[in-house]
């Protein structure tokens, strides 16, 4: 899929799903170490927060909203993933005071290479956002054109929104 960044054009290794797909399996690391696969995250609808790098910018203000968010949806699970290491992640959280949005590291790009959002020229994800059912079926997705926006925070909730 063709995205840019910064303008350029970059390509994403594959064509991700779209609603009404399932979503497909993928494994991460969480903070503690320990190997998290999509399974493990669907005992409720999962709003999966995608960013490039939790270092920059925009990415921080993603991960910082939808982390306000989770609050006001007790019945569905926060995640976001990137590229990052859990020790990157980890000190981004503590030096942003983000206690309820799940952080969990593609390091190793199973999650990009299986969704087709992996930026393999940058070793970043492509910037989306994602509704996933209990059943893993794709109830919303976003991926952005261009990897230095924001997503639309509301569409995403409103999604949420729909489930209760």
């Amino acid at each position: 899929m063709d995205v840019t960044f910064k303008g350029e054009a970059v390509k994403t290794v594959g064509e991700p799903p779209i609603v009404g797909d399932q979503f497909p399996d993928f494994t991460v690391t969480d903070k503690d170490g320990k190997t998290v696969k999509l399974a493990d995250l669907l005992d409720k609808p999962l709003l999966i927060s995608v960013v490039p790098n939790i270092n920059t910018s925009v990415c921080s203000i993603q991960t910082k909203k939808f982390n306000n968010d989770v609050d006001g949806y007790s019945t569905v699970n926060f995640v976001t993933i990137s590229t990052n290491t859990v020790e990157e992640q980890s000190h981004w959280c503590a030096a942003e005071g983000v206690k309820n949005m799940k952080m969990l590291s593609d390091e190793k790009h199973d999650f990009g290479k299986n969704t087709g959002l992996l930026i393999d020229s940058m070793g970043i994800l492509g910037r989306s956002v994602w509704v996933v059912d209990t059943n893993k079926a794709i109830l919303y997705s976003e991926i952005l054109e261009e990897e230095t926006n924001e997503p639309n925070y509301e569409n995403a909730l409103a999604a949420l929104d729909k489930l209760n």
